[in-house]
C-alpha cells in the first residue's frame, strides 16, 4: 500500500448500532477487498461489540462476500443480526391486529 503509483479509490464503510451510527470515508488502493476496508476504517475499534467474523456485509444493500474487491464509490455496509425472524414478526403483528 505504500507504493506511490498505486491508484486510490474512494469508498465508505457504514455501521449502525442501536444507539448510534458511523460512516467512514476512506481512500484505499484499487484492488482492496471488503474485509480490508473494514479493518482500515477502524470501525471495529469504535464498536467493540461488532463481530466482523459473523456479521453480514453488503454493498449498497446487496449482500457480498468479505473477499469481494471494491470499486470506486462503493459503500460497505455492516449489518446487525436480526432480533426476530421477519416471518415471525409478521405473525405477531397479525395476532395483535386481530
Amino acid at each position: 500500500m505504500s507504493d506511490r503509483t498505486t491508484e486510490l479509490i474512494s469508498v465508505e464503510v457504514a455501521y449502525a448500532s442501536k444507539s448510534r451510527q458511523s460512516l467512514k470515508s476512506l481512500s484505499v488502493p484499487r484492488g482492496t477487498k471488503v474485509i480490508e476496508a473494514i479493518q482500515l476504517s477502524g470501525i471495529c475499534d469504535e464498536f467493540p461489540e461488532l463481530n466482523i467474523e459473523t456479521a453480514r456485509i453488503g454493498i449498497f444493500s446487496q449482500f457480498v462476500e468479505k473477499e469481494q474487491v471494491l470499486n470506486e464509490h462503493d459503500r460497505v455496509e455492516i449489518y446487525r443480526p436480526l432480533l426476530i425472524d421477519p416471518k415471525e414478526a409478521r405473525r405477531q403483528r397479525t395476532r395483535i391486529q386481530r
